[in-house]
């Protein structure tokens, strides 16, 4: 692979980043006390073992072939409109032990981080391969950012506001369909019929 220097630093740094974050969730999970909480850091720290491998694989030329990864969530009865908030603790400056709040915490802002910086790393690559294993690995942060999340707001730790029923239909009501040309050139206004029937009416 004839890598152009930018990428193959954009490349260093998301594994190094990817082997960074693997030790990251290992001492999670094993310092966690919720067991689903624990399943789903290992399951994410063996996703992105995975992801480290395939990395090492496509820029030493072993053969990695990608393809687009459709993220798939797995979430367990979340609720945004809920309203149970759990009161958070004071932060502790001398603390030997991170509660499973902060570890989830900690873990949702990595995957976030991870799908921003996969995305502007794929922008700066034009090799296809390395391009797609950016972009999928951006999908992949995504996806398990949205599994964290489930987990905090299932038990009260991340509830997002929400406007009331009048609010929310005025925010929706805000924007317009735009006007669009029809096969002949003319402008369909939004809701108008087109085609032989709507010129007959």
């Amino acid at each position: 692979m004839n890598l152009a220097a930018h990428e193959l630093l954009e490349t260093s740094e998301a594994l190094r980043t990817k082997a960074a974050e693997i030790e990251e969730h290992g001492l999670f999970a094993n310092h966690c006390s919720d067991q689903r909480l624990k399943g789903i850091l290992s399951k994410h720290q063996q996703q992105m073992i995975t992801s480290y491998q395939q990395g090492i694989n496509l820029i030493q030329g072993k053969g990695a072939q990608l393809t687009h990864s459709t993220p798939n969530f797995h979430t367990q009865n979340t609720n945004p409109n809920a309203h149970h908030q759990v009161t958070m603790s004071a932060p502790m400056a001398n603390t030997q032990t991170l509660s499973d709040q902060t570890i989830a915490t900690l873990a949702l802002n990595t995957h976030k981080s991870g799908s921003v910086m996969g995305m502007q790393w794929a922008n700066e690559c034009v090799d296809p391969q390395l391009r797609m294993y950016h972009v999928n690995g951006a999908n992949l942060c995504q996806e398990m950012a949205y599994e964290i999340w489930s987990w905090m707001n299932q038990n009260g730790y991340y509830q997002p506001p929400t406007f009331n029923t009048t609010q929310t239909t005025q925010m929706m009501g805000m924007f317009q369909p735009m006007e669009t040309m029809n096969n002949m050139g003319m402008i369909n206004m939004p809701g108008q019929q087109t085609g032989i029937q709507g010129q007959m009416q």
